[in-house]
């Protein structure tokens, strides 16, 4: 049996843009389903909002997001959880870090790092946190 895992993001009525940003940023294809869509409106206001969506890539990225309904208790919290991207190539995690960085919040610049070649933070514009970095060989003891 094999399992994978995939991050889930919720968020308050920003759900498709954040999708619609992902997608500019490592591409793929993006899916939404909202509320109208799957006959579960409660409130009109939130007719248009995302009940399921993800941004899915040839790559391997995979993300998942929801916006939770008014009508139900949601704090993102301080730094609820991280979102991390690692590749093999350092001009292709370069290109997500700018992208991600668009409107974002630098966190810890991207650079060397003692355990990574090139490592870096950011909070997204959605206030996801974002931590990127290039593959260490693996060295065994």
């Amino acid at each position: 049996m094999t399992i994978k895992t995939t991050t889930h993001l919720n968020f308050r009525g920003q759900a498709g843009e954040a999708l619609a940003f992902y997608q500019s940023v490592f591409g793929g294809r993006q899916m939404l389903f909202t509320y109208a869509d799957a006959h579960a409106v409660t409130d009109p206001a939130e007719a248009d909002q995302v009940i399921w969506g993800e941004v899915a890539s040839e790559d391997g990225f995979h993300v998942m997001a929801f916006d939770v309904p008014a009508s139900r208790p949601w704090d993102p919290g301080t730094i609820p959880v991280f979102v991390s991207v690692r590749g093999g190539d350092a001009a292709e995690v370069t290109r997500y870090w700018e992208g991600l960085c668009e409107g974002g919040v630098v966190l810890q610049p991207l650079g060397p790092a003692g355990f990574s070649p090139l490592y870096g933070m950011v909070r997204d514009r959605f206030g996801i946190t974002w931590v990127l970095d290039v593959q260490a060989p693996q060295v065994r003891s």
